[in-house]
């Protein structure tokens, strides 16, 4: 019974360390980018986006197919940037239990 208290206490000090790991991603800003910082998108480390900057040179009515292709791969570049971040910072816990997160 001794080993199953101490089991115990070790996954709640885990659920603890997670939780504040998760909290602090969340605080992170990460910007992604295209066309050379033409369009950047700004989203928090639990993926919300923050904000949404357009250089003016990319908005223009005869190319909007452009900026919706800009504006899609700065939120890849973003969304990317994040689950790297993620992974830095909570994948000492998830490497050894799949499914978790």
């Amino acid at each position: 019974m001794k080993n199953m208290n101490q089991l115990m206490k070790q996954a709640k000090k885990m659920q603890d360390e997670i939780l504040k790991a998760q909290e602090a991603l969340g605080q992170q800003t990460i910007e992604g980018t295209a066309g050379g910082g033409a369009v950047k998108i700004v989203m928090d480390g639990h993926k919300t986006v923050k904000e949404v900057q357009l250089d003016k040179d990319v908005v223009t009515p005869d190319d909007v197919e452009m900026l919706q292709d800009l504006i899609l791969a700065a939120l890849q570049d973003a969304t990317q940037k994040v689950d790297e971040l993620t992974e830095s910072q909570l994948g000492k816990y998830t490497r050894n239990m799949p499914g978790l997160f």
